[in-house]
């Protein structure tokens, strides 16, 4: 059987070792590799020693970024590259569908766009960057053959501002395993203790100052750990400079050693999901894999994730009264949910699937 052929853009790249698309793309090559001829393009330096192949996947390297805006560029040039030779382009992200309308006429692909939640309303984007992100959003849904949504609220937003159905396909999660504190108990010495977990980027709509602030300016009795890419912007650099430094707060640079940042996810007393924009986000249903009693920001992303079994705030001063009586909650009863809700919707042999039925519909 000859296999069609698939383009995937808008990643830095694989081995996956950056965030939410490009593990969704490393799971997603455990199966579709089966069915489907696959070209992935990727962001040339940051892998130094280059690879042809990745688990059945062909691998094309770009020299410019795959973030910020240059991604716009990498991700178009991207998409020219895969006009000929390929039956399907899988686009991640919105940041080049610009580009979309433009190779309408030079391919006969199918093209499918991950919208990525609502990328236009994250706090780090300035008001300009905002109405470009919005009219690539349009383009994306006005021009792809299918859109896929990772939540329900994203999929009944597409369906409202646009009269368009999508696909719904969230993430999977079950790559994730818990690990004993055994081997790590000296480099974290609170391990063995009850302590508050957030691992997530340092933007500002992740709400990492505002519960920064609530643990280092309250009595609190329990510590707040977060692990995050604190160098890349001026804004993480300044809440490092702030916050390392204070009391009830841990602060770590990324870990990119998964058995290390598992060891001090699945130990937590409780994780900590401050996120306020986007759909279904990765580190969330990983928390969830791992059985973690969730804290999450109360927005509908959120809630639909968690199905409304976890624990919601929509300020600081609510963060800081949970915080004060996290003994009233039922702690076990939390994480088997999130486990059992987990196991059911975010596993990748499922999430496999959904693409490939996807695919074929098409």
């Amino acid at each position: 059987m000859i296999k069609k052929k698939l383009a995937i853009v808008g990643i830095v790249g694989v081995p996956a070792n950056y965030g939410g698309f490009e593990t969704l793309v490393e799971y997603l090559l455990d199966l579709l590799p089966r069915f489907y001829d696959i070209t992935i393009y990727c962001q040339s330096n940051s892998y130094p020693e280059k690879m042809d192949t990745y688990k059945g996947a062909k691998l094309e390297y770009l020299d410019l970024k795959a973030n910020g805006v240059q991604s716009v560029i990498y991700d178009s040039i991207s998409l020219w590259k895969s006009i000929k030779g390929f039956d399907y382009i899988l686009v991640l992200g919105v940041s080049g569908a610009i580009t979309i309308p433009f190779i309408r006429p030079f391919t006969s692909a199918k093209i499918i766009t991950h919208i990525d939640g609502l990328e236009w309303k994250r706090d780090k984007w300035g008001a300009l960057a905002k109405r470009f992100l919005k009219f690539s959003e349009s383009l994306a849904v006005r021009y792809s053959d299918a859109i896929i949504s990772d939540n329900k609220h994203i999929y009944d937003y597409v369906l409202e501002e646009y009269g368009k159905e999508s696909h719904l396909i969230a993430y999977g999660a079950n790559h994730v395993t818990p690990v004993e504190t055994s081997l790590y108990q000296k480099k974290y010495s609170f391990i063995n203790e009850p302590y508050i977990f957030t691992v997530c980027r340092i933007e500002p709509e992740n709400n990492i100052e505002l519960q920064l602030k609530v643990f280092s300016e309250n009595d609190l009795s329990i510590p707040y750990v977060i692990v995050g890419n604190w160098n890349s912007s001026e804004y993480g650099m300044r809440l490092y400079e702030e916050y390392s430094t204070k009391k009830n707060v841990i602060l770590y640079n990324p870990i990119y050693t998964s058995a290390e940042l598992n060891v001090l996810r699945s130990n937590c007393h409780y994780y900590l999901h401050g996120h306020s924009a986007g759909g279904t986000n990765p580190s969330l249903v990983e928390a969830m894999y791992l059985a973690l009693p969730i804290i999450a920001f109360g927005v509908n992303y959120n809630r639909e994730t968690t199905f409304n079994r976890g624990i919601y705030f929509a300020d600081a001063e609510e963060l800081l009264e949970l915080l004060k009586c996290l003994d009233t909650f039922d702690r076990d009863l939390i994480s088997k949910d999130m486990y059992k809700l987990a196991r059911k919707n975010y596993s990748w042999k499922a999430i496999n699937k959904k693409y490939v039925n996807m695919l074929e519909s098409l």
